[in-house]
């Protein structure tokens, strides 16, 4: 006799495990702030540029059932949006000059 699937024995882990690639970019989105609230705006703006840069590409790699709420729009619109608004948020806070 096989075992039922992860999603009907325990289905709030099976939620939490399909939310894996948010948490992971979230928990790098509240570092990255955590080090602005410290007053290292410049890096943390960077982290968290990165952290969107890293959430594009998990939505480009990982399949559909496996990214969760990353997916929003269409698989291409998600990449775009999400790298480029991390690029253009690392780019902007690299070149703001310090004083």
């Amino acid at each position: 006799m096989t075992r039922p699937p992860l999603y009907v024995r325990r289905p709030f882990l099976a939620g939490l495990l399909r939310q894996l690639p948010l948490l992971a970019v979230l928990g790098v989105v509240g570092a990255g702030l955590l080090m602005v609230g410290v007053g290292h705006w410049r890096q943390g703006l960077a982290v968290v540029g990165a952290a969107l840069v890293g959430a594009g590409l998990l939505r480009a790699v990982l399949p559909v059932r496996r990214v969760g709420f990353l997916a929003v729009r269409s698989r291409p619109v998600d990449v775009v949006l999400m790298a480029g608004t991390g690029l253009l948020l690392t780019v902007l806070a690299l070149l703001i000059p310090a004083g």
